[in-house]
């Protein structure tokens, strides 16, 4: 079995082999709730019961009309201003030359930060991981009509082990809508069930692989032949709703969105929350770390 080495010099096993020669399918070695089914918080027992099953757990509504206005506002005023989009936190489509995504939103805009404080984001977050937990990434995502491109299948966890060290699966991501998503406007779509096995990919991460892998998805891609095994066996979920919903996913859920060619837009902010006690460590499969904007190195709780 090979290790990552922590800060302090200790070996830490790798549980989740991936990037090597060939796809290699593993049974996942960690609790999905880590959290007590009684623990207190905004979750329900059995919310929490749905979750362990299937990975995820979709929120009608997790901020009102008033809040949606706030934040997106906030959203059109990062991807609008010119010192934003020239920062190298801001992804631009490499077609359209408009802005994709915006990371490390929670340091660069005070209202996104009150939202990673509010008790109804954070709370889930420690129920689900069962500790305290920090941001490992934050983002507001963009995807205009008339043909912003989607992101391909993959598990978040591949690519947060194998690039930013994250020894566990004990990480939980929301995706909350800033405006409506449709049936047909490139929503979040997810494999139910797909986070109780972990797939490792084949071929080795090149050398600043997040230069390219935030655009397009290549090296963590799985193959034809494994999407189509777990589509099979788990069906898959698109998940639509208003302004204000929100869906909270396992990190190792297999998902992705499609393009959007309709006249309407979808953006949504995105908020990675991972346990203290899960803190990263040297990459398990890549030649450097990403950038700090990407895969957070300050484990401060959020209070």
């Amino acid at each position: 079995m090979t290790t990552a080495t922590t800060t302090t010099g200790t070996q830490v096993p790798d549980l989740y082999p991936t990037r090597g020669t060939t796809e290699v399918l593993t049974p996942r070695q960690d609790p999905v709730v880590w959290g007590a089914p009684d623990a207190p918080g905004p979750i329900t027992p059995a919310d929490l019961g749905a979750y362990e099953r299937d990975g995820f757990l979709a929120i009608d509504q997790l901020i009102d009309e008033d809040e949606v206005a706030v934040y997106r506002n906030e959203l059109n005023r990062l991807v609008s201003d010119p010192e934003i989009r020239a920062d190298e936190r801001s992804i631009v489509e490499p077609k359209s030359k408009e802005i994709r995504s915006v990371f490390e939103v929670h340091k660069i805009s005070d209202v996104f930060a009150r939202l990673v404080r509010d008790e109804r984001v954070v709370g889930r977050a420690r129920q689900i991981l069962g500790s305290d937990v920090y941001v490992h990434q934050s983002r507001i995502n963009v995807k205009p009509g008339f043909g912003a491109s989607g992101f391909y299948w993959h598990s978040d966890f591949e690519t947060w082990h194998a690039e930013d060290g994250l020894p566990r699966m004990r990480t939980v991501s929301v995706s909350i809508a800033l405006t409506e998503n449709y049936e047909t406007n490139g929503g979040l779509m997810i494999m139910p069930g797909s986070h109780k096995t972990f797939l490792g990919c084949a071929g080795a991460t090149p050398k600043d692989n997040y230069k390219k892998s935030l655009q397009m998805q290549d090296a963590g891609t799985p193959s034809d032949e494994a999407l189509t095994a777990m589509a099979s066996e788990h069906g898959i979920k698109l998940f639509t709703g208003k302004a204000g919903s929100a869906t909270w996913f396992d990190c190792n859920c297999m998902h992705g969105s499609g393009d959007n060619i309709t006249p309407f837009p979808r953006s949504n902010v995105f908020i990675v929350f991972n346990s203290v006690e899960n803190a990263a460590v040297e990459p398990f499969a890549a030649p450097v770390r990403r950038p700090e904007f990407i895969g957070a190195r300050d484990f401060t709780p959020v209070k």
